[in-house]
């Protein structure tokens, strides 16, 4: 079974890469049976911009985007820029297969300063991964700054633990991610244009 973990930490080292690994380990842990494959997007920043402009992945951004497609469930954490999500962890979603996420289960975590920005998961993250037809987990996880701190939320354990606990119950529950067909017939326009990887706007 396959975990895809994508981090848009933008530092290194960086406490979004560090909740993304706390959070796949936690998911590992409920179900040993997961492989997971982490992905830093700042490693793919220029590809992902070329990707938005040409409407053509480049580089290893087509392997970051076939492992998403194509994994059982979804990890996704973002830091916190001015109440949302960063332009860097929106613009891979964008660039990602209009369907790529439909019934996917997805956890989704993020990083900020502050405790007062994790309504963010609630009203910028949740409602995108929503629109992208994701099956988003319940709990999802929130770290601020103080959080790693020595004497910081002791709760945040329990929380990337019950959230891991809870993608592992959704993976189980979910029959194993097929490949796509690459002779399979496309049948509309649009089809044939996300196919030649050329998009229409």
């Amino acid at each position: 079974m396959k975990l895809a973990v994508i981090s848009a930490g933008l530092s290194q080292p960086s406490s979004t890469r560090l909740l993304a690994d706390r959070l796949a380990a936690a998911t590992r842990a409920a179900l040993p049976a997961v492989e997971s494959r982490v992905f830093e997007l700042r490693d793919h920043a220029h590809e992902i911009t070329d990707h938005l402009l040409t409407g053509f992945p480049a580089g290893g951004l087509p392997d970051v985007l076939d492992a998403v497609a194509t994994a059982d469930g979804l990890i996704a954490v973002t830091p916190i820029f001015n109440a949302s999500y960063s332009g860097l962890f929106k613009s891979f979603f964008d660039v990602l297969g209009d369907d790529a996420l439909r019934d996917k289960p997805v956890l989704l975590g993020a990083t900020g300063g502050t405790a007062r920005h994790s309504l963010a998961l609630e009203h910028a993250l949740r409602p995108m991964f929503t629109y992208l037809h994701a099956v988003v987990t319940p709990t999802s996880v929130f770290a601020a700054t103080e959080d790693w701190a020595a004497g910081g939320d002791i709760t945040l354990p329990g929380r990337i633990h019950r959230a891991g606990a809870e993608l592992a119950r959704l993976l189980e529950s979910r029959p194993p991610a097929a490949a796509p067909d690459p002779f399979a017939l496309t049948t509309t326009f649009e089809s044939m244009l996300a196919g030649e990887g050329i998009r229409s706007f």
